[in-house]
């Protein structure tokens, strides 16, 4: 990515979507992309239901933009991270939004299950403050400065 496409996008309002349905969890992540330079805006939901309409736009998310990166724990209520995955990915027009696994599981199932339904990464979520701000800072670095992003 050049300087001027990469000044581009840092005005054109990266926007990260958290799926989680810890609030806890979801705050500290806003804190710590708060603390990141170029601060995307930030949307959250707390299930999976909940995400399928936001990213399709629909009910009370009809005016909600679309995400360039979506955090997605798989831990969540009415449906998991896997299924919401799985409709994403199969999703012609949501397929090339990168998807992110944040999630406490360390189990090489879940890992490897992920990868095979497109996420774009898994990441073990930190068990400290410093290690998860670290984290927010090194995906922040990634996808806004380092890849181009689809827009």
């Amino acid at each position: 990515m050049t300087s001027t496409a990469t000044a581009l996008k840092k005005t054109d309002g990266y926007h990260v979507l958290i799926v989680d349905d810890n609030k806890a969890h979801i705050r500290l992540l806003q804190e710590a992309f708060r603390n990141t330079p170029n601060t995307p805006r930030i949307s959250s939901v707390q299930d999976g239901v909940d995400a399928l309409a936001y990213l399709y736009r629909q009910g009370k998310y009809a005016k909600a933009a679309v995400p360039d990166l979506v955090l997605l724990d798989l831990n969540l209520p009415r449906k998991n991270g896997h299924e919401v995955l799985m409709e994403i990915k199969s999703d012609p027009h949501l397929k090339v939004i990168p998807i992110v696994i944040l999630s406490n599981s360390r189990r090489q199932e879940d890992i490897n299950n992920s990868y095979a339904l497109h996420a774009n990464c898994y990441i073990p979520k930190p068990s400290n403050l410093r290690a998860l701000f670290q984290v927010v800072q090194q995906i922040n670095s990634f996808w806004l400065d380092t890849v181009s992003l689809a827009i």
